[in-house]
């Protein structure tokens, strides 16, 4: 059995096609299929069914994938690791994300500041944030981004940033210019929300219940911005949190006094797995960068 069989397995494996998987892999689609069939002899069973032209992973495939997964991804932390302490390679970082509007300012700074390290960045639906949980055991990616915790034992999550949530009131609604409020007085009001799954709109839900109030949620979303127009177009009010430096928004921010509104977003990786120094590089600087941005929001520079 050879690395470059199971490299090829596992290209054949994720895309069910043997042409399409050929053409990936830049080799003809005669020789793929020798090889598998190679790998499937020395295996003594096959690992795909076949049917005409067709194939798809069978019982066998998918539990041999499991361990080829495992073990490229060991192959490949090995390699990281062996370039680090040559110092063969200047770094980049695999980093998956819910919240990549909270990020990006973080990396265009990160990346000033060490412009030699590269970046893969995977976008996760908020909805389906515990991928990010597999992808970290799979060695897809070093780190991940998030603004609620995964609650994975096995997953270590450093919070970076505690941000203030403040009720967005579109331009002319009657809380306009208020200081702070409370969160009773905005009962009845027609909220813009997240769509129920969303990790914020559990954390809103929560929040309501606390204040003893029910929301007439007009329209549910599913990122940050489409919030944010929604608001900005007076169709609603909406819970946002905000810290320094983030850009002037179209609506205002009102402080909720009562209760205490906040997001904790921290950043999450796999202690057993090995971090490469870029990656760590990186864990610290969020860390930094954002206990700068920790002071209160002002209202007039809110978001």
């Amino acid at each position: 059995m050879e690395l470059l069989q199971l490299q090829y397995f596992r290209t054949v494996a994720r895309m069910e096609h043997m042409t399409k998987a050929a053409k990936e892999l830049r080799i003809a689609q005669p020789a793929l299929s020798k090889t598998i069939a190679r790998l499937e002899e020395d295996l003594g069973v096959p690992l795909f069914d076949r049917h005409n032209r067709q194939i798809k992973l069978n019982e066998f495939g998918r539990a041999f994938l499991k361990s080829v997964d495992k073990a490229l991804s060991v192959l490949e932390e090995g390699r990281r690791e062996v370039a680090d302490l040559a110092g063969m390679e200047k770094g980049t970082i695999r980093l998956a994300t819910t919240v990549l509007n909270r990020l990006s300012k973080a990396l265009g700074a990160f990346r000033a500041a060490h412009p030699e390290v590269n970046f893969r960045i995977v976008q996760i639906a908020p909805g389906s944030m515990m991928d990010m949980v597999e992808m970290l055991e799979n060695g897809e990616v070093d780190l991940c981004f998030n603004g609620a915790s995964l609650e994975e034992e096995r997953i270590r999550e450093l919070p970076v940033l505690r941000a203030e949530v403040f009720l967005a009131v579109p331009s002319g609604h009657r809380l306009e210019g208020r200081d702070c409020i409370a969160l009773r007085e905005v009962e009845g009001e027609p909220f813009i929300e997240y769509k129920a799954g969303h990790p914020f709109r559990k954390m809103n839900d929560e929040n309501c219940e606390a204040a003893g109030i029910r929301r007439d949620v007009v329209c549910e979303v599913d990122e940050p911005e489409a919030l944010s127009s929604l608001v900005g177009a007076g169709l609603g009010v909406a819970f946002v949190p905000g810290c320094k430096g983030d850009d002037k928004p179209p609506y205002s921010l009102v402080r909720i006094e009562s209760p205490s509104c906040y997001r904790t977003f921290s950043v999450a990786w796999l202690e057993r797995r090995y971090l490469s120094k870029a990656a760590v590089l990186f864990r610290e600087f969020l860390v930094d960068y954002f206990s700068r941005l920790q002071e209160p929001v002002q209202r007039q520079d809110a978001m």
